[in-house]
């Protein structure tokens, strides 16, 4: 049997056919209508308002199109079911890899798990781990860098919970705010996140298919210098251009010239089969290379390896990533301290360029190590 159900129409605005829809949903969320409660037949309803067939034939077809409604050929419309909340929205400012298949994943996390367990002391795995990476944990980012980087020092080498976290306390080291990026027009929207974070000015570079191109750079540099170079060479989000060596050694000539850092973020590397040489790879000196292993193995693997330019420079990044700055790196800030000359960060293309600390970053804006991840990545990239 039908409801007595009318829509109370008002003298709102809009086409009457939408109001009958609102009047529907906002009965419907308010409990007036309930589930599988059957609507007035249309022609009913038309009378009892005062409008035309048409309106409501209309009407309750929009609302069976919103979801609010389900027609039964023969017995009417029906409130419909509240559907459960499904996959959330499609997302296209992240990349996120299919889950493998042909493989029986719970059991592999089970025997991972049981292995990690069966070799360490729990106790110590729950405790809280070096901020920047254990010895261990920087020898097998080291060896997992090494097919990209060829054989790198573990002492260059930082831990991080995720590529933005790294890159976050990267240029908070090395820029503050007011200043500016250099990236191309497209550019990972990461990126710009952690511009408007920092407070800093983002300067797209003209780009073309071998992506950005070094006359414009050079333009840049010389009408106003940025305080670093955002790239994403291979593969890049979101133009999945590759940028071929050749330009990639134009790219460092103008940035040796005006002695430029450049953060090199690399992802995607393992997947490109044939990428040409890193930007870390043809000048270490001068460039923070960052890679996290959560778009080549799983995103629940928040953890990113950094190469920095030098073992200094990766002391001065420490702090910055919530993690204990060694000796060292405490007596170079004391140093600092008595003389107010000397600047921190590591050294630029050609020449040194000291970094300068945005303002408002905090290590925990940075994030901490997660060290259940970091002890599965240690334990993939020791692997045979």
């Amino acid at each position: 049997m039908a409801t007595a159900w009318a829509p109370k129409l008002g003298s709102g605005s809009g086409p009457l056919y939408l109001r009958i829809v609102d009047a529907i949903a906002r009965d419907v969320g308010s409990g007036v209508l309930r589930e599988g409660d059957r609507l007035p037949p249309q022609r009913s309803l038309a009378q009892a308002v005062g409008v035309d067939l048409t309106t409501v034939t209309r009407a309750y077809a929009e609302a069976r199109r919103r979801g609010l409604l389900d027609a039964v050929t023969g017995r009417g419309s029906f409130v419909a079911a509240r559907k459960e909340p499904g996959a959330p929205p499609l997302d296209l400012g992240m990349n996120i890899p299919p889950a493998p298949r042909g493989v029986r994943l719970a059991d592999a996390v089970g025997r991972g798990v049981a292995d990690l367990v069966a070799r360490s002391d729990v106790d110590a795995l729950m405790s809280y781990h070096p901020g920047a990476g254990s010895s261990a944990d920087r020898a097998a980012g080291a060896a997992w860098l090494r097919p990209v980087l060829g054989p790198v020092d573990p002492d260059r080498i930082l831990v991080a919970a995720g590529a933005q976290s790294a890159m976050l306390a990267i240029a908070a080291t090395l820029a503050r705010a007011g200043e500016t990026i250099a990236c191309e027009p497209s550019v990972y929207p990461g990126a710009l996140a952690i511009a408007r974070r920092l407070g800093l000015e983002t300067a797209p570079v003209a780009a073309d298919e071998d992506g950005m191109s070094p006359d414009a750079l050079e333009r840049l540099c010389r009408s106003s210098r940025p305080a670093l170079i955002y790239l994403n060479p291979t593969i890049g989000n979101p133009t999945c251009i590759t940028m071929p060596e050749a330009r990639r050694r134009e790219i460092l000539a103008v940035a040796r010239r005006h002695g430029l850092t450049i953060l090199e973020d690399d992802p995607y590397s393992p997947l490109a089969g044939d990428a040409p040489p890193a930007f870390a790879t043809l000048a270490p000196d001068c460039v923070w290379h960052v890679h996290t292993v959560s778009k080549c193995l799983t995103p629940g693997l928040r953890v990113a390896y950094v190469a920095a330019p030098s073992a200094a420079a990766r002391a001065e990044l420490v702090p910055a990533l919530g993690g204990q700055p060694d000796g060292r790196a405490a007596h170079d800030r004391a140093a600092r301290r008595m003389d107010p000359g000397r600047r921190r960060g590591g050294p630029a293309c050609g020449r040194a360029r000291g970094g300068r600390g945005a303002a408002g970053a905090r290590p925990e804006d940075a994030a901490g190590l997660d060290t259940g991840s970091s002890e599965r990545a240690a334990r993939l990239a020791a692997a045979p």
